[in-house]
């Protein structure tokens, strides 16, 4: 079932059709390298994500009707475990070759990242030689994610809890198959291991329609109600003059906390529809009426810009703009080099990101995206937003679009249980699972050792016992599979350090801290490692044990000398517990590389200030020319907030934070 590109709005140029053999071209998919200037992920941390990053949603309160029906904080996860966080990324970047897989038709050329997400890095207009999507000239990790690493530019596809998705810098499997009608369909999928399910995602083009379709599945197989979460995060250009059009009057916001509605597009006096008018870094959550298609439009002066539309299971939109001060431009500058300014477009499942919402057992939830151009005529360009969102939604309406998506999702449903030839692997965790028939037809196979080692366990009940030299190798012990390990400690495992440092986990994660404290102790007990006094750390850091956790972690970080993963995982807990001589201490036994570490240095600088030793600490802040702090936080203005301490202390005065320090958009 064919949806036609909006004739009423489309671009009139006169299409050569010997440029394609008689008119249109046959749609096609092809696998290939392409060269970007790209960071480097670096090794990921060395120790699980028990304390977790902040995420912003997570610290909301409400203010809202009765009738919202918002899941407030419903799903949220104080850490990434079992992921853990990648955090091992500097800025520095070199060109490199990226897997990409291409798709393209006579309108558009549309270029994914298999091994970063699946993220749909360009959507290129051919007949009006632009890109609907804002990419970025570089890919550079900055700290965004639930896992850290993140990037800015194209379609991210979130999935599972609130925030960016973990699997945002992950390989996805990558396959191809084809539509009923011999239409190529780049088919991605993974097994997502917070929530435990398996995600399939297939693209393809059509030979007649100047729109990507994008058909979405989410399939539960366990016999548990889940919090689900998706947000399709569309970064787009943000256009001189530039206007969002969504059919809503309606939108849920935040601010200092509190979560409210407000109507649209006025708000504080200003047209929030008209971006370049938002002051600051803010979400908009439309409130989309269930009879009205749902769709979102980013367009330019001149009225031209990407649509995206779907069917009504995604039925929320948002629009998210860091805003025009100079905290805002800071964060613009420090994701990109050349790009420019770029704002997001979003696509959700839910009314808001405040909350996941439950997930029925033995579900499969499908719908369908379509991304594409649309160029408004003059007179409809210069409606207000509720003129112009009218005149958009009878147009879409009248064409019957919503009807034609949600039958192609009826039509397409063979076609998206149907086997694909794998190109490109993922991750092995989907092959330690048994899965049904819902999910039969997509392929997971396992390549790491140390996943067979953990699968070998499960048969086994015999945990492999590692040097406590070595970094733990995986971290799969959850609230599901604790009780296996519990009984497998006294008959077959009674004597491994590392089968005790897992059970320690998973009763950390399930909170059952006592027996965890008890598990790590034991693990100590068989062997020193560092491992285990992490564990204990976080424990009495959690319990405002200061003294312990302080000993406990100071003991870790002297058997991870040279491990820049764990060192600045135990600052960060030395200066929750205000231990800033021990900082110190620390920070000058490292070696010269890892002093050179910014998150590490920047611990110690703090704790230089903390102790009085401001000129010290200001001279530090100011070498070469300003510290650059890679992986600040997304909320944080730690960088920003010392300077400011530091001047006022040396210099008597308050000053504003200069440009390169002001990371605080909100």
């Amino acid at each position: 079932m064919k949806v036609k590109y909006f004739t009423e709005f489309s671009l009139k140029r006169k299409y050569i059709s010997g440029d394609y053999g008689g008119g249109y071209m046959q749609p096609t998919l092809t696998f290939e390298e392409i060269k970007l200037r790209t960071a480097e992920l670096g090794p990921q941390s060395s120790v699980p994500d028990l304390l977790g990053e902040m995420i912003l949603q997570n610290n909301l309160e409400f203010a809202l009707d009765e009738k919202d029906e918002i899941y407030e904080a419903y799903g949220r996860k104080a850490t990434a475990y079992p992921y853990r966080q990648q955090n091992g990324y500097t800025r520095e970047l070199t060109e490199k070759k990226v897997k990409a897989a291409v798709l393209e038709n006579t309108w558009l050329k549309a270029v994914f990242l298999p091994e970063y997400g699946g993220r749909l890095w360009k959507l290129w207009d051919k007949e009006a030689g632009r890109d609907l999507l804002y990419t970025n000239d570089v890919l550079r990790f900055s700290n965004l994610a639930v896992r850290n690493a993140w990037f800015s530019g194209g379609v991210e596809w979130n999935i599972g809890v609130i925030g960016h998705t973990p699997l945002t810098a992950e390989p996805l499997y990558t396959a191809q198959t084809e539509t009923e009608k011999g239409d190529p369909v780049l088919r991605m999928y993974e097994y997502e291991r917070i929530r435990g399910v398996v995600y399939q995602m297939d693209f393809w083009l059509e030979k007649r329609s100047r729109f990507l379709n994008c058909r979405m599945r989410i399939v539960n197989e366990s016999a548990r109600v889940l919090p689900m979460y998706w947000w399709s995060n569309i970064a787009v250009p943000e256009y001189e003059g530039g206007r969002i059009t969504v059919p809503a009057e309606s939108a849920y916001t935040n601010s200092n906390g509190m979560v409210y509605k407000v109507p649209i597009p006025m708000v504080k006096g200003k047209d929030i529809t008209e971006y370049g008018n938002i002051e600051t870094s803010v979400d908009y959550f439309f409130d989309i009426p269930e009879k009205n298609p749902k769709y979102i439009f980013n367009m330019d002066k001149n009225g031209y810009g990407l649509m995206q539309i779907s069917t009504r299971r995604l039925g929320s939109r948002k629009l998210f703009s860091w805003g025009n001060s100079d905290g805002s431009d800071r964060w613009q500058e420090f994701l990109t080099e050349e790009a420019g300014k770029y704002l997001e477009i979003q696509a959700g499942l839910a009314k808001t990101q405040y909350g996941c919402i439950p997930m029925a057992p033995h579900t499969a939830w499908e719908w369908i995206e379509q991304y594409g151009a649309v160029q408004l005529s003059e007179e409809t360009r210069q409606m207000d937003h509720e003129e112009r969102s009218k005149f958009l939604t009878t147009k879409i309406k009248r064409k019957r679009v919503p009807d034609k998506l949600e039958q192609m999702l009826k039509n397409t449903e063979e076609m998206a249980k149907a086997e694909a030839e794998l190109v490109w692997k993922g991750n092995g965790y989907g092959a330690m699972e048994e899965h049904g028939t819902s999910v039969s037809h997509l392929k997971f196979e396992m390549q790491e050792k140390s996943l067979k080692d953990w699968k070998r366990f499960f048969e086994t009940g015999i945990l492999h016992c590692p040097d406590p030299s070595e970094v733990p190798d995986e971290f799969i012990i959850t609230e599901e599979n604790l009780g296996f390990l519990k009984e497998t400690i006294s008959e077959k495992n009674s004597h491994n350090w590392y089968a005790f440092y897992h059970l320690g986990i998973g009763y950390f994660v399930s909170e059952k801290y006592k027996k965890a404290k008890k598990a790590f102790r034991k693990s100590l007990e068989l062997k020193e490692n560092p491992w285990a006094l992490h564990g204990l750390s976080c424990i009495y850091l959690l319990q405002e044990k200061r003294e312990k956790a302080v000993s406990c972690i100071t003991k870790g970080i002297a058997l991870r000398a040279e491990d820049a993963s764990y060192i600045k995982e135990g600052i960060r807990i030395l200066s929750f517990c205000e231990a800033y001589e021990e900082i110190c201490t620390i920070y000058k036994s490292l070696d010269k590389k890892l002093r050179k570490n910014n998150r590490i240095c920047f611990g110690y600088i703090n704790a230089l200030h903390k102790l009085g030793k401001d000129e010290k600490a200001y001279k530090l802040l100011e070498k070469d020319g300003g510290m650059i702090l890679e992986d600040i936080r997304e909320g944080e203005d730690s960088i920003g907030q010392l300077w400011s301490e530091l001047h006022e202390k040396l210099f008597k005065e308050k000053a504003e934070i200069p440009h390169k320090y002001n990371f605080k958009a909100i």
